[in-house]
Parts: structure tokens; sequence; C-alpha cells
């Protein structure tokens, strides 16, 4: 009885865990830099991940941190092709400050989802980082019939 009580929280936790995760919603398809989404580095954990949902076909992308710096080990984009691109950053970025621009490989995407892996910075005033994920979208049509 209590293994099963037990089977029925974790799954619930779960569950709960999984849908906790608010996802991004892309609406513009400009051509231009559009910010993806944002997170707040709680520093509790050291990954933390941005579910994108819409108009979600970039070239490239970078992250911009304010308020806190972060050291930013490492981040994975998942596209709807089910591969995914591993960027190596292994960096503190100051805040305010980003990182460089990645091209995606094989050109514009679909960006189902990215996961970062970061370690805490510390700082005297105990500021939390503040993490926006920007795409550039290139609006090359022919691209974005691939």
């Amino acid at each position: 009885m209590k293994k099963m009580i037990l089977s029925a929280l974790l799954v619930t936790g779960s569950y709960m865990a999984m849908f906790a995760q608010k996802p991004e919603i892309m609406t513009s398809t400009k051509e231009g830099w559009h910010k993806i989404g944002e997170t707040t580095v709680d520093f509790n954990k050291e990954t933390d991940e941005l579910m994108v949902m819409g108009a979600n076909r970039f070239e490239s992308v970078k992250i911009r941190v304010d308020k806190a710096p972060i050291n930013m080990m490492s981040y994975e984009i998942y596209f709807d092709t089910g591969d995914k691109q591993v960027v190596q950053v292994g960096q503190e970025i100051k805040a305010p400050g980003e990182t460089k621009v990645v091209m995606l490989d094989g050109g514009e995407r679909n960006i189902k989802k990215i996961s970062f892996t970061y370690k805490t910075v510390p700082n005297y005033k105990d500021k939390k980082a503040h993490l926006e994920l920007w795409g550039y979208k290139s609006g090359n049509k022919k691209s974005a019939s691939k």
C-alpha cells in the first residue's frame, strides 16, 4: 500500500513538474532579432529549460544576461525534427552582457526547446540573474520551405 501511494505521488509530482514550465509562444515571422523567452536564474538549480511554440523558426541564437552574472556552461537546442545542437559556452557572462551569436546547424530551423546548464556566480548582493534567449529570423522564404 505504501509503495502504491509513493508511486502515485511520484507520478503526480513528475506530471506537475513537466507542465510547470511555461512555454514561450512566438507570433512574429518578421526578419530580425526576436526575444524567444526569458527566465530568472534562481541559483537553487543549475539547469533550466525554455519551451518554444508558434513561429519558432530561427537562423541563429544568442543569450543576454542582466542583473547578475552567470557562469554559462552550455546549452542544448532541440529541434522539431528530434535532433539537437549542443553549444559549449564555458565562460562567465557579465551583467549586462551576452554570448556570441551561434548559427544553427542546417540553417534556419524550428526550435522546440532550449535547455541551459550554468553554475552560480557568487555576488555580494545575492541578486538573481535575468536570462533572455534571442533568435534571428532571416525571413528567407527559400530556407523556410525546407
